[in-house]
């Protein structure tokens, strides 16, 4: 992708994810993009500021003077030229200078007078991650606007495995390529987003439901709102986390609940992407308390089928209107999908199989095929369900401005 003309700062703080900095100056020199390095004194121990130079182009900058010449490093003038900023590895120090609006540093200082988007990666150890006091500090930041790729989960420098773990340069290059090339292009389009299981309850505790944590959705939810458009997300009981503040969530906890959301919200809406992963039955009579051994216990549930949302939205549809289903499929998976699209007059379907290492319920990653009415067929490689997200918005994108 052309960035040739888009200037970005890149703000590098003291964690040991430094180390994946100069592959994404590389790549975004690579693409065309004008970089400059800020770093916090504390990034110095990780990565050098003639490494990054070297790579940018320009002087890495850390204090307001640099050199002995005399030379001001002007925060108000760096805030004004960049498209877009990035902090990353972004510490939980650095988290919590910047929702409380320290000014100790010039990276700090640049933050404050940016005025184009800005977007953090957060890198921790996990429970650092985890703690209230960084959740609050991000959710005040994502509150005021500030832009947050979330920690992925794996090994970690303290030897723990577990989220926290700062987001892969690919992962950072396609966010800030999203944010600089489509900030603005779905501008006044409504879209609706489903996310998550849901679950059917057999008596007062126990229930019916699967796997899904909704992160698809939710990468789905934060891209399409970075692209200007005003997303809904109807969102089950799912375990993702790290919501863009613009999107409008709606919690439901049954498939008839996500139901009559839906049908309320779509007749407004421009397109609905349903990427839940609804149940398909439900107990027929559920105990209202907790069904007890000595009652003989739940060995027979008797079933009935739950309402389909993307038929139903099917036949609400308008020639106007672009409605995107999943398919979630164990075998037969292209036959199935392309059934479901024709069947529930879909506009694209995306399909990912169970079959494939990586993707599915729970992982961090991806790999999709997506079906289009029109006959095309799009297959994608396993990659980051925020990358995903991208491709999916893209297609749509090609829908929408028609």
């Amino acid at each position: 992708m052309n960035l040739k003309g888009k200037k970005v700062i890149l703000g590098i703080t003291g964690g040991i994810a430094a180390y994946k900095i100069p592959l994404l100056v590389r790549m975004l020199k690579k693409a065309g993009a004008e970089v400059q390095v800020l770093l916090t004194p504390a990034a110095h121990e990780f990565v050098t500021p003639l490494t990054l130079a070297t790579l940018s182009g320009n002087p890495a900058l850390t204090n307001f003077s640099e050199g002995g010449e005399g030379v001001w490093n002007n925060h108000v003038e760096l805030g004004m030229w960049a498209d877009a900023m990035l902090i990353a590895p972004a510490t939980a120090n650095t988290i919590a200078d910047l929702a409380h609006g320290n000014s100790s540093n010039l990276l700090l200082t640049v933050f404050l007078s940016a005025r184009c988007p800005v977007i953090i990666a957060p890198a921790m150890d996990l429970d650092m991650y985890r703690h209230d006091s960084v959740r609050d500090n991000l959710e005040t930041l994502r509150k005021r606007g500030t832009l947050i790729i979330p920690a992925e989960s794996g090994e970690l420098a303290s030897g723990l495995s577990g989220e926290g773990r700062m987001a892969e340069p690919e992962t950072l290059f396609a966010f800030l390529e999203t944010t600089l090339l489509h900030g603005s292009r779905l501008t006044g389009k409504k879209i609706l987003v489903t996310a998550g299981p849901t679950f059917e309850p057999i008596d007062a505790v126990r229930f019916i439901g699967n796997h899904s944590s909704g992160k698809m959705g939710f990468a789905l939810a934060n891209v399409l709102a970075e692209q200007g458009a005003d997303v809904t997300l109807v969102y089950g009981p799912g375990s993702a986390r790290d919501l863009d503040h613009r999107v409008k969530r709606i919690d439901v906890m049954t498939a008839a609940e996500m139901y009559t959301a839906c049908v309320d919200c779509y007749p407004k809406m421009d397109a609905a992407i349903l990427s839940a992963a609804v149940a398909d039955f439900k107990p027929k009579n559920v105990a209202a308390n907790k069904i007890k051994k000595e009652q003989g216990g739940i060995s027979n549930i008797e079933l009935e089928e739950t309402q389909d949302i993307l038929a139903a939205l099917g036949k609400m549809k308008s020639p106007a209107q672009v409605l995107v289903g999943f398919a979630l499929e164990t075998d037969n998976e292209i036959a199935n999908a392309k059934s479901k699209l024709e069947r529930k007059n879909l506009d694209f379907i995306v399909m990912n199989s169970l079959r494939d290492t990586g993707a599915g319920f729970g992982t961090a990653t991806n790999r999709i095929s997506i079906f289009t009415k029109d006959g095309k067929t799009h297959n994608f490689d396993l990659k980051p369900k925020r990358e995903v997200a991208s491709d999916i918005a893209e297609i749509l994108y090609s829908y929408l401005k028609k």
